[in-house]
């Protein structure tokens, strides 16, 4: 086995497309994956899995049902299971996301935003 450095920024310039996010590293059971966010995503919850969002470069809003943060560059969000959510972003922000192999991006929601087959970069 090699062990190698990932390099962030290098990551993000291998694609340019919204809420399709690619796999970059996998520890314990849980991929860790880089995504950009731009527009609405679609309102979720992940019944088994909880989730984490690290903002390496912009911001974006993660609309709860009781609330709404912001979530700026440095800042970073732990969603439980179970928890409806839905990230939105004025700008483009990219996102570093931490979650088990076994989360599906749209969690109980099927719809053209989900990915099933998720490309490792």
């Amino acid at each position: 086995m090699s062990i190698e450095k990932v390099n962030i920024e290098q990551k993000f310039s291998l694609f340019n497309d919204i809420w399709n996010p690619r796999i970059v590293g996998e520890l314990n059971g849980q991929y860790v994956k880089l995504g950009r966010f731009k527009g609405d995503f679609i309102w979720h919850k992940h019944d088994n899995e909880d989730e984490m969002f690290l903002v390496t470069k912009g911001s974006f809003k993660m609309e709860l049902r009781d609330k709404t943060l912001m979530i700026n560059e440095g800042d970073f969000i732990i969603i439980p299971k179970g928890v409806e959510h839905r990230p939105v972003a004025e700008t483009e922000a990219e996102v570093m996301l931490f979650e088990p192999a076994t989360t599906l991006n749209t969690g109980d929601k099927r719809d053209a935003l989900t990915k099933d087959k998720l490309e490792r970069i």
